[in-house]
């Protein structure tokens, strides 16, 4: 920041100090001619400490030549956004803003009367607007109490980016405490805190679940009177793989080698009569046997019969 830009806030910044109290004269511009800074509107004029307050205020450029005006909100309730600006404006035109104001702590039981204070330098002159808002401090010996989260909203979508609607959502504030809803066709969803079922500040889990998709979970942070916003991605399950069974199961070409050929029966034709060979001791075989035997003997009786006689 240059060393002449700081200088102009210091200015701007002085001029609403000296506008933070309570104001006994104000300046009054000719009849008829529009004011450099005009408060055009407040959300609220009786709040809690704690509230947030919108101001609308106009910036007219009253002079007869091109001006930058510099503009600076606050005095008794402190400003949060919007606080400063520095518009050009041709001469003549007139430009809107929007600044946010937070209303300060108030003791317990009493009313305290504050100003917004919205001042500008313009064309080597300083002007300002005032309203005045009304802070009630909690009823004696009541403790305070946080204020709870507006409301939670979001989107579904679905992996490519398309919304999706009837999808069922849980939400679950750091208390534990659950609300559920169903997404739009838009793939838009609400759930506004009550004060019979108000949404607690700190972390809030929001799932979300519908038939084909997995269940998607997302986590939000909830701040007092403010509106938690929070996009929900679904991602679409793979198709179950089918097997179509053929009417007819076509055979290996291995099968038909591997399968026993079936036996073949002939119709009409009587089996042959087969004879029965008996198992008694009458056949060849004991007869072969004794021959054996009776050879073997004789054969030994002639051998021992010739060594005898070779024997002196």
């Amino acid at each position: 920041m240059t060393t002449r830009l700081r200088a102009r806030w210091a200015r701007a910044a002085a001029l609403l100090a000296l506008t933070g109290g309570t104001l006994a004269v104000a300046a009054t511009p000719a009849a008829g001619a529009p004011a450099p800074i005009k408060i055009l509107s407040v959300s609220a004029e009786n709040v809690e400490p704690g509230d947030k307050v919108r101001v609308r205020f106009r910036v007219t450029n009253t002079g007869s030549a091109a001006e930058t005006a510099i503009v600076v909100v606050g005095a008794g309730l402190k400003c949060t956004t919007g606080c400063r600006a520095e518009p050009n404006l041709g001469a003549g035109k007139s430009r809107d803003f929007e600044a946010t104001v937070v209303a300060p702590a108030a003791a317990a039981g009493e009313t305290s009367g504050l100003n917004i204070s919205v001042a500008v330098r313009l064309g080597g002159q300083n002007s300002f607007d005032f309203k005045m808002v009304y802070v009630h401090g909690s009823g004696a010996g009541a403790p305070e109490t946080e204020k709870p989260v507006d409301r939670v909203t979001g989107r579904v979508r679905d992996a490519g980016g398309k919304a999706v609607g009837g999808v069922a959502l849980a939400v679950r504030d750091s208390e534990g405490h659950e609300y559920r809803t169903t997404s739009e066709p838009n793939g838009r969803f609400t759930i506004k805190s009550t004060a019979a079922k108000p949404i607690s500040v700190g972390s809030i889990k929001v799932a979300a679940a519908k038939d084909g998709y997995r269940t998607a979970r997302a986590t939000v942070q909830g701040a007092a009177g403010d509106t938690a916003s929070v996009q929900v991605t679904l991602t679409a399950l793979a198709a179950p793989t089918r097997t179509s069974s053929s009417p007819a199961a076509k055979a290996s070409p291995l099968a038909a080698v591997d399968e026993p050929e079936p036996e073949k029966t002939i119709i009409g034709e009587a089996a042959p009569n087969l004879e029965k060979v008996s198992d008694e001791g009458s056949g060849v075989l004991p007869f072969v046997v004794g021959g054996l035997l009776v050879v073997v003997g004789v054969g030994a009786l002639a051998l021992l019969v010739g060594r005898r006689r070779k024997t002196p």
